[in-house]
């Protein structure tokens, strides 16, 4: 139906998180509808960041080659013994935009699934294990998704935490603030009504 060059591209950004046929399809009609000078400069943007970027080797998050650690790693305006747990970089991201958590982190890259084959050993769970028995925490914080899998990895991570005498909490989940009522689901309220706290 399209010639083989376009199928490619195509199929090739089907590949990215979030991106379904359709999407793919718009991105492809954009991209050759685009002057040369403005492909290559994505194309060159991409192959940079490939070659300039890599995993932080204390918490997995993303920094530059010619680091030693991330940037948050090596802050000493971080709270060392208060550690997050969160799936993927971007998480990370999000938790700072909030500005009220000034802890350290751990990017697990993903979530448990054994459906899709998917265990402790394929994620960064061995490195955190590792990290606990090395520099300890006061607190882990555990802030992986609502989803099934993000859930499970959650359950995962604190009862062997429990196990070692980790002190342990989930992030909340309930109403978003400027919400309606009447418009939340089932499942937000009622996370929402079981992790109430008292009014001061």
């Amino acid at each position: 139906m399209f010639p083989p060059p376009l199928t490619h591209l195509i199929r090739e950004l089907g590949r990215l998180p979030g991106v379904g046929p359709k999407s793919a399809q718009r991105l492809a009609f954009h991209l050759f509808q685009q002057d040369h000078a403005a492909v290559d400069t994505l194309a060159a943007a991409i192959l940079d960041a490939k070659a300039s970027l890599t995993r932080c080797p204390n918490c997995h998050n993303i920094m530059a080659v010619d680091s030693e650690t991330c940037h948050i790693c090596s802050s000493p305006q971080r709270n060392e013994r208060l550690l997050c747990i969160v799936e993927q970089p971007a998480d990370v991201l999000a938790i700072e935009r909030s500005g009220e958590y000034d802890g350290q982190y751990h990017v697990l890259h993903g979530a448990l699934s054994p459906m899709n084959g998917v265990g402790p050993n394929d994620l960064t769970i061995p490195h955190l294990w590792e990290r606990l028995g090395e520099t300890g925490a006061d607190e882990v914080i555990l802030a992986t998704s609502t989803t099934v899998e993000g859930e499970a990895t959650a359950m995962y991570l604190a009862r062997s935490l429990h196990e070692q005498g980790v002190t342990t909490s989930r992030i909340a989940y309930g109403i978003p603030v400027g919400g309606d009522l009447e418009y939340a689901d089932e499942v937000t309220l009622g996370r929402a009504i079981t992790h109430r706290r008292p009014v001061d």
